[in-house]
Protein backbone atom coordinates (compact mmCIF):
# COMPACT_ATOMS: atom_id res chain seq x y z
CA UNK A 1 0.00 0.00 0.00
CA UNK A 2 1.37 3.42 -1.22
CA UNK A 3 1.35 6.40 1.62
CA UNK A 4 0.48 9.90 1.21
CA UNK A 5 2.57 12.40 2.40
CA UNK A 6 2.66 16.64 2.67
CA UNK A 7 5.69 17.85 2.09
CA UNK A 8 7.45 21.49 2.87
CA UNK A 9 9.80 22.98 0.27
CA UNK A 10 11.19 25.25 2.55
CA UNK A 11 10.00 27.77 5.04
CA UNK A 12 6.98 29.33 2.97
CA UNK A 13 7.47 27.07 0.03
CA UNK A 14 10.49 29.43 -0.90
CA UNK A 15 11.86 26.23 -2.78
CA UNK A 16 8.90 25.32 -4.44
CA UNK A 17 9.66 26.36 -8.21
CA UNK A 18 13.07 25.02 -8.17
CA UNK A 19 11.96 21.50 -6.49
CA UNK A 20 9.57 21.52 -9.47
CA UNK A 21 11.51 22.46 -12.06
CA UNK A 22 14.11 20.27 -10.50
CA UNK A 23 12.05 17.27 -10.28
CA UNK A 24 12.65 16.57 -6.45
CA UNK A 25 11.98 16.64 -2.87
CA UNK A 26 14.49 17.69 -0.22
CA UNK A 27 15.23 18.65 3.55
CA UNK A 28 18.14 21.48 4.71
CA UNK A 29 18.57 20.36 8.04
CA UNK A 30 21.99 19.44 8.87
CA UNK A 31 22.88 20.81 5.06
CA UNK A 32 26.69 19.93 5.34
CA UNK A 33 26.70 16.05 5.60
CA UNK A 34 26.00 13.80 3.11
CA UNK A 35 24.02 11.13 4.22
CA UNK A 36 24.59 8.92 1.36
CA UNK A 37 25.23 5.38 3.61
CA UNK A 38 24.53 6.35 6.83
CA UNK A 39 20.37 6.30 6.87
CA UNK A 40 19.66 3.40 8.78
CA UNK A 41 16.42 1.61 9.00
CA UNK A 42 14.67 2.97 12.17
CA UNK A 43 14.43 6.81 12.73
CA UNK A 44 15.42 6.62 16.27
CA UNK A 45 18.63 4.85 15.70
CA UNK A 46 19.07 7.97 12.97
CA UNK A 47 18.53 10.40 15.72
CA UNK A 48 21.11 9.10 17.88
CA UNK A 49 23.71 9.53 16.21
CA UNK A 50 22.24 13.02 14.66
CA UNK A 51 20.75 14.79 17.40
CA UNK A 52 24.19 15.70 18.85
CA UNK A 53 25.01 16.65 15.26
CA UNK A 54 22.45 18.86 14.75
CA UNK A 55 22.62 20.53 18.51
CA UNK A 56 26.69 21.18 17.99
CA UNK A 57 25.66 22.78 14.42
CA UNK A 58 22.90 24.57 16.49
CA UNK A 59 23.82 26.01 19.33
CA UNK A 60 21.10 26.98 21.58
CA UNK A 61 18.44 24.87 20.20
CA UNK A 62 16.83 21.91 22.43
CA UNK A 63 16.31 18.71 22.42
CA UNK A 64 12.64 18.94 21.12
CA UNK A 65 13.63 21.02 18.37
CA UNK A 66 16.57 18.83 17.08
CA UNK A 67 14.88 15.60 17.88
CA UNK A 68 11.99 16.80 15.39
CA UNK A 69 14.49 18.12 12.95
CA UNK A 70 16.61 15.16 12.51
CA UNK A 71 13.26 12.83 12.42
CA UNK A 72 11.75 15.03 9.49
CA UNK A 73 15.44 14.91 7.74
CA UNK A 74 15.41 10.83 8.35
CA UNK A 75 11.48 10.93 6.88
CA UNK A 76 12.34 12.80 3.81
CA UNK A 77 15.50 11.01 3.02
CA UNK A 78 14.50 7.48 3.89
CA UNK A 79 10.79 6.65 5.26
CA UNK A 80 9.31 7.79 2.46
CA UNK A 81 9.46 4.95 -0.26
CA UNK A 82 9.78 4.94 -4.24
CA UNK A 83 5.99 5.04 -5.53
CA UNK A 84 4.63 6.90 -2.24
CA UNK A 85 2.65 10.22 -3.30
CA UNK A 86 3.85 13.41 -2.22
CA UNK A 87 1.89 16.71 -1.82
CA UNK A 88 3.87 20.31 -1.90
CA UNK A 89 2.61 23.65 -1.03
CA UNK A 90 3.10 25.98 -3.80
CA UNK A 91 2.88 29.14 -2.23
CA UNK A 92 -0.46 29.83 -4.20
CA UNK A 93 -2.90 27.40 -2.34
CA UNK A 94 -2.53 24.96 -4.35
CA UNK A 95 -0.62 21.83 -3.97
CA UNK A 96 1.79 19.92 -6.30
CA UNK A 97 1.21 16.44 -6.73
CA UNK A 98 4.44 13.95 -7.63
CA UNK A 99 5.43 10.37 -7.14
CA UNK A 100 8.37 9.35 -5.42
CA UNK A 101 10.74 7.80 -7.96
CA UNK A 102 14.22 7.66 -6.76
CA UNK A 103 16.44 6.76 -3.27
CA UNK A 104 18.18 9.78 -1.64
CA UNK A 105 20.90 11.40 -3.05
CA UNK A 106 23.00 14.92 -1.80
CA UNK A 107 23.65 18.02 -3.41
CA UNK A 108 26.22 20.02 -1.78
CA UNK A 109 25.33 23.58 -1.44
CA UNK A 110 22.01 22.92 -2.93
CA UNK A 111 19.07 23.97 -1.61
CA UNK A 112 17.20 21.51 0.12
CA UNK A 113 20.14 19.75 -0.49
CA UNK A 114 19.44 15.98 0.93
CA UNK A 115 16.76 15.62 -1.88
CA UNK A 116 14.60 12.35 -3.43
CA UNK A 117 13.03 11.89 -7.02
CA UNK A 118 10.17 12.66 -7.75
CA UNK A 119 7.71 12.78 -10.79
CA UNK A 120 5.65 16.27 -10.42
CA UNK A 121 1.92 15.06 -12.75
CA UNK A 122 -0.21 17.13 -11.27
CA UNK A 123 -1.71 19.96 -9.16
CA UNK A 124 -4.84 19.76 -6.25
CA UNK A 125 -6.55 22.80 -5.21
CA UNK A 126 -6.51 23.36 -1.41
CA UNK A 127 -10.08 24.43 -1.67
CA UNK A 128 -11.14 21.34 -3.42
CA UNK A 129 -10.28 19.31 0.02
CA UNK A 130 -12.20 18.64 2.92
CA UNK A 131 -12.17 20.90 5.87
CA UNK A 132 -10.49 17.97 7.71
CA UNK A 133 -7.90 17.59 4.78
CA UNK A 134 -7.14 20.77 5.14
CA UNK A 135 -6.23 20.79 8.49
CA UNK A 136 -3.77 18.15 7.92
CA UNK A 137 -2.24 19.44 4.97
CA UNK A 138 -1.67 22.88 6.71
CA UNK A 139 -0.23 21.45 10.13
CA UNK A 140 3.07 22.62 11.42
CA UNK A 141 6.06 20.93 10.26
CA UNK A 142 8.40 19.27 7.46
CA UNK A 143 6.10 17.09 6.55
CA UNK A 144 2.73 15.12 7.42
CA UNK A 145 1.64 12.12 6.82
CA UNK A 146 -1.73 12.04 5.34
CA UNK A 147 -2.10 8.93 4.39
CA UNK A 148 -5.65 8.32 6.17
CA UNK A 149 -7.54 10.79 3.47
CA UNK A 150 -6.40 8.26 0.44
CA UNK A 151 -9.52 7.52 -0.68
CA UNK A 152 -10.03 11.59 -1.01
CA UNK A 153 -6.93 12.00 -2.39
CA UNK A 154 -7.27 9.26 -4.91
CA UNK A 155 -10.07 11.05 -6.47
CA UNK A 156 -8.61 14.35 -6.37
CA UNK A 157 -5.57 13.68 -8.63
CA UNK A 158 -7.50 10.82 -10.54
CA UNK A 159 -4.95 8.18 -9.84
CA UNK A 160 -6.15 4.52 -11.28
CA UNK A 161 -4.96 3.00 -8.38
CA UNK A 162 -7.31 1.14 -6.15
CA UNK A 163 -6.55 2.71 -2.29
CA UNK A 164 -7.60 0.37 1.13
CA UNK A 165 -7.51 2.64 3.77
CA UNK A 166 -6.04 1.33 7.38
CA UNK A 167 -8.71 1.48 10.27
CA UNK A 168 -7.75 1.71 14.12
CA UNK A 169 -8.60 -1.64 15.99
CA UNK A 170 -7.53 0.31 18.95
CA UNK A 171 -10.74 2.29 18.67
CA UNK A 172 -14.01 1.39 20.76
CA UNK A 173 -16.02 4.81 19.83
CA UNK A 174 -15.91 5.59 16.44
CA UNK A 175 -17.83 8.84 16.59
CA UNK A 176 -15.60 9.76 19.70
CA UNK A 177 -12.63 9.07 18.21
CA UNK A 178 -14.32 11.75 15.58
CA UNK A 179 -15.29 14.28 17.66
CA UNK A 180 -11.77 14.24 19.32
CA UNK A 181 -9.91 14.46 16.54
CA UNK A 182 -11.59 18.17 15.52
CA UNK A 183 -11.04 18.59 19.26
CA UNK A 184 -7.40 18.48 19.01
CA UNK A 185 -7.54 20.81 16.35
CA UNK A 186 -9.86 23.29 18.23
CA UNK A 187 -7.65 23.14 21.38
CA UNK A 188 -4.64 23.99 19.57
CA UNK A 189 -6.01 27.02 17.93
CA UNK A 190 -7.67 27.80 21.36
CA UNK A 191 -5.39 27.18 23.27
CA UNK A 192 -5.45 30.70 25.43
CA UNK A 193 -8.63 30.13 26.35
CA UNK A 194 -8.44 26.00 27.59
CA UNK A 195 -7.25 26.59 31.30
CA UNK A 196 -3.87 24.78 30.39
CA UNK A 197 -2.12 27.75 29.13
CA UNK A 198 -2.01 29.77 32.57
CA UNK A 199 1.07 27.23 33.15
CA UNK A 200 2.24 25.39 30.05
CA UNK A 201 3.09 26.79 26.15
CA UNK A 202 2.20 24.29 23.56
CA UNK A 203 6.06 23.55 22.11
CA UNK A 204 6.85 26.22 19.84
CA UNK A 205 10.84 27.17 18.02
CA UNK A 206 10.81 30.45 16.40
CA UNK A 207 7.42 31.61 16.88
CA UNK A 208 6.42 28.12 14.93
CA UNK A 209 4.01 25.51 16.41
CA UNK A 210 5.99 22.16 16.71
CA UNK A 211 4.23 20.57 19.66
CA UNK A 212 0.94 19.07 17.82
CA UNK A 213 1.41 15.72 16.51
CA UNK A 214 5.26 14.98 17.68
CA UNK A 215 6.52 11.47 16.41
CA UNK A 216 7.89 9.39 18.89
CA UNK A 217 9.20 6.10 18.25
CA UNK A 218 5.85 4.73 19.42
CA UNK A 219 3.42 6.79 17.36
CA UNK A 220 2.72 10.80 17.67
CA UNK A 221 2.34 12.62 20.54
CA UNK A 222 -0.88 15.01 20.26
CA UNK A 223 0.22 17.87 22.06
CA UNK A 224 3.89 18.29 23.71
CA UNK A 225 3.66 21.37 26.42
CA UNK A 226 6.53 22.95 27.97
CA UNK A 227 5.89 25.02 31.63
CA UNK A 228 6.48 28.61 30.93
CA UNK A 229 9.31 28.08 33.15
CA UNK A 230 10.69 25.47 31.30
CA UNK A 231 10.98 22.94 33.55
CA UNK A 232 8.46 20.56 32.49
CA UNK A 233 7.38 18.88 29.46
CA UNK A 234 3.82 17.63 29.06
CA UNK A 235 2.74 15.23 26.50
CA UNK A 236 -0.97 15.54 26.48
CA UNK A 237 -3.18 13.16 24.56
CA UNK A 238 -6.83 12.67 24.02
CA UNK A 239 -8.41 9.53 24.81
CA UNK A 240 -10.51 9.31 20.97
CA UNK A 241 -12.45 6.68 21.81
CA UNK A 242 -10.13 4.35 22.58
CA UNK A 243 -9.59 1.27 25.40
CA UNK A 244 -8.28 3.27 28.81
CA UNK A 245 -5.54 0.39 29.04
CA UNK A 246 -4.57 1.15 25.17
CA UNK A 247 -4.51 5.25 25.80
CA UNK A 248 -2.75 4.95 29.07
CA UNK A 249 -0.21 3.16 27.82
CA UNK A 250 0.32 4.99 24.83
CA UNK A 251 0.90 7.95 27.35
CA UNK A 252 3.47 6.28 29.22
CA UNK A 253 5.10 5.01 26.26
CA UNK A 254 5.46 9.13 24.92
CA UNK A 255 6.45 10.07 28.36
CA UNK A 256 9.41 7.26 28.48
CA UNK A 257 10.83 8.62 25.20
CA UNK A 258 10.06 12.17 25.76
CA UNK A 259 12.14 11.48 29.14
CA UNK A 260 14.86 9.66 27.17
CA UNK A 261 15.31 11.54 24.33
CA UNK A 262 14.30 15.08 24.51
CA UNK A 263 14.35 16.00 28.17
CA UNK A 264 17.05 18.53 29.65
CA UNK A 265 18.34 17.71 33.02
CA UNK A 266 16.50 20.09 34.32
CA UNK A 267 13.03 19.01 32.96
CA UNK A 268 10.65 16.56 34.42
CA UNK A 269 8.13 15.00 32.14
CA UNK A 270 4.55 14.94 33.00
CA UNK A 271 1.51 13.19 31.17
CA UNK A 272 -2.40 14.12 30.62
CA UNK A 273 -5.43 12.60 29.34
CA UNK A 274 -7.74 14.64 27.56
CA UNK A 275 -11.78 12.28 27.70
CA UNK A 276 -15.28 12.95 27.30
CA UNK A 277 -15.92 11.05 30.44
CA UNK A 278 -14.69 8.77 33.28
CA UNK A 279 -14.86 4.43 33.18
CA UNK A 280 -13.64 2.42 36.03
CA UNK A 281 -10.28 1.62 34.09
CA UNK A 282 -8.99 4.44 33.59
CA UNK A 283 -9.68 5.44 36.93
CA UNK A 284 -7.80 1.84 38.36
CA UNK A 285 -5.31 2.76 35.73
CA UNK A 286 -4.17 6.37 36.83
CA UNK A 287 -4.47 5.42 40.74
CA UNK A 288 -0.99 4.14 40.01
CA UNK A 289 0.30 6.84 37.40
CA UNK A 290 0.52 9.66 39.74
CA UNK A 291 2.85 11.49 37.14
CA UNK A 292 -0.69 11.37 34.70
CA UNK A 293 -3.58 13.96 35.08
CA UNK A 294 -6.67 13.56 33.61
CA UNK A 295 -9.15 16.28 32.24
CA UNK A 296 -12.61 16.02 30.86
CA UNK A 297 -14.39 17.80 28.36
CA UNK A 298 -18.35 19.21 27.71
CA UNK A 299 -19.72 19.68 24.14
CA UNK A 300 -22.25 22.32 24.32
CA UNK A 301 -24.72 21.67 21.21
CA UNK A 302 -28.34 23.75 21.59
CA UNK A 303 -30.60 24.41 18.18
CA UNK A 304 -32.88 27.78 18.24
CA UNK A 305 -36.22 28.13 15.81
CA UNK A 306 -35.65 30.38 13.59
CA UNK A 307 -39.35 31.69 14.62
CA UNK A 308 -38.85 34.73 16.15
Amino acid sequence: MKNYYRVMLGKGSIYANEAKDGGFIGADFIPDVDLSGKLPESWRDFNKEFIPVYLKDNPGKAKVTAGLACASLWVIAKGILGGDIVLSPDGSGKYMVGEVVGDYFYVKRGNLPHRRKVNWFGVVDRASMSQSLQNSTGSIGTYATITKYADELSKLIDSPHVIISASDETVEDPATFALEKHLEDFLVQNWKRAGLATKYDIYQEEGELIGQQYPTDTGTIDILAISKDKKELLVIELKKGRASDVVVGQVQRYMGYVKDELAEKNQNVKGLIIAFEEDVRLKRALSVAPNIDLMFYEVNFKLKSSKK
